[in-house]
């Protein structure tokens, strides 16, 4: 038995014994403060595959550290780059994380009690997802349950192309298993406000593909009507001051989604006006 480096200090790594056959797919990019805790929430699986984007904070080194399999690619998307994670898994079991993800003990438990038979033709299993932000478990607004697919069949999963809020798509049978997976959610504002212009252009980009149109006003209808959802109809007034914060940025989002699409409109149509 080995112990590995983490910043934490060294991790106690199990004993092949003690290991399961699962391969676990995580992808990276500057992901040094969250990785070491979700590598620690899966020693247990045979192998960690680790796809990275060009880390420059020491995310490659933890993620050499504890053994995992690493893979230096450039940035393809994140249903893409995570598929290419899924595609170097060897185990029979592959798990989907991310790196801000956690697997606590019970579901830890939950998955040795499937993996490696499953249950019969069962291929894939979904969990609830515990979102916590700014220390807070968040129950409302549609982030509990929050009802993932991430654990299948090695060859009967794949990652949807999706540029942005991509999936696991399994081919049969999915069952649902009730321990969650832990998910921690930036919480820092400055870094959600990046966050957000990132995935709104990612959003944008794939309504354009889409044909799907907005406008500026259209975009601010959408953003009011996202707050009065979260805050108020889905019941994020209950979740304190950080519901009413992911109400705001949820609606700021959606807003920056429909503008920066209603501005590609404007492009294309001022690109046909011209060639007319």
């Amino acid at each position: 038995m080995v112990a590995a480096t983490g910043m934490n200090g060294p991790v106690r790594e199990m004993t092949m014994a003690e290991k399961i056959s699962l391969s676990v797919a995580i992808i990276t990019k500057d992901e040094a403060a969250n990785l070491p805790d979700c590598l620690k929430s899966v020693t247990f699986a045979n192998q960690i595959v680790v796809v990275d984007s060009g880390s420059t904070d020491g995310t490659l080194e933890i993620a050499r550290d504890f053994g995992c399999d690493v893979f230096v690619e450039p940035w393809k998307g994140f249903g893409p780059q995570k598929q290419m994670a899924v595609d170097r898994c060897r185990e029979p079991w592959v798990l989907v994380l991310d790196a801000d993800e956690r697997i606590p003990p019970e579901t830890e438990t939950a998955i040795r009690a499937v993996v490696p038979g499953g249950e019969g033709s069962t291929a894939g299993y979904s969990f609830p997802r515990k979102n916590f932000f700014q220390g807070r478990w968040i129950r409302h607004m549609g982030w509990w349950p929050d009802r993932i697919t991430r654990l299948f069949r090695n060859g009967k999963g794949r990652m949807t192309e999706a540029a942005v809020h991509e999936a696991v798509d399994v081919s049969g049978k999915v069952a649902p298993l009730e321990s969650p997976i832990e998910h921690y959610t930036e919480s820092r504002l400055d870094e959600i406000l990046k966050k957000i212009d990132r995935y709104s252009t990612l959003a944008a980009e794939e309504a354009f593909r889409q044909g799907r149109r907005s406008s500026a006003w259209g975009a601010l209808a959408r953003a009011e009507l996202t707050f009065v959802q979260d805050y108020v109809l889905r019941l994020g007034f209950l979740d304190g001051r950080q519901g009413l914060v992911l109400s705001v940025t949820d609606a700021v989002n959606k807003f920056f989604k429909y503008a920066k699409l209603s501005e590609l409109n404007r492009q294309k149509d001022g690109s046909e006006e011209e060639r007319k």
